[in-house]
């Protein structure tokens, strides 16, 4: 049996305001990509995160081509991917933001990788940049999984419907 496709419809706008209000429909995790740049820590905030292959092991996320953060993470060639706690909007705002001290009082170590590895985060991924291809205005990153570690068994920091959530405990 053939794949029915849908008609070319490309010249159609999708209107951007319907669309973040579907696609925000859509709960995920919230991430902070951090790396060393010229001796100091750079970090955004990346609910736009990703298990892309386990063989070989690959994760993917997608940074806006408006991030000046993005540019600086990608020169260190090494990033640790922050998988956030419920507890850890604050944290994750005060990263998301822009600005040259984004670090200020941030508790964080060094990764296996000599990532910065935030303090109270659930687990942590230690990469190499693989590749990144054209998305738009995002750039989809692919980077290969150097290290993993489980630090708490915390509930996630979810986002869903553009504000920040939490898991329902039964």
């Amino acid at each position: 049996m053939e794949p029915v496709l849908a008609p070319d419809r490309a010249s159609e706008q999708i209107d951007p305001t319907a669309f973040k209000a579907v696609l925000g429909r859509f709960c995920s995790g919230v991430t902070v990509i951090t790396a060393i740049h010229e001796g100091e820590p750079v970090g955004f905030a990346c609910q736009s995160f990703a298990s892309l292959s386990i063989d070989p092991p690959l994760v993917s996320f997608f940074p806006a081509r408006t991030s000046s953060t993005w540019p600086r993470i990608r020169a260190a060639g090494r990033f640790c991917v922050n998988i956030l706690a419920d507890d850890q909007s604050e944290l994750c705002r005060q990263l998301g933001r822009p600005g040259a001290d984004k670090f200020s009082g941030v508790e964080w170590t060094v990764s296996g990788n000599g990532s910065p590895l935030l303090g109270g985060a659930m687990a942590t991924i230690d990469c190499t940049l693989h590749d990144e291809v054209d998305g738009g205005d995002h750039t989809i990153v692919i980077a290969r999984v150097s290290g993993l570690n489980e630090h708490s068994e915390a509930a996630p920091l979810l986002f869903y419907r553009a504000a920040f959530g939490r898991l329902a405990h039964q």
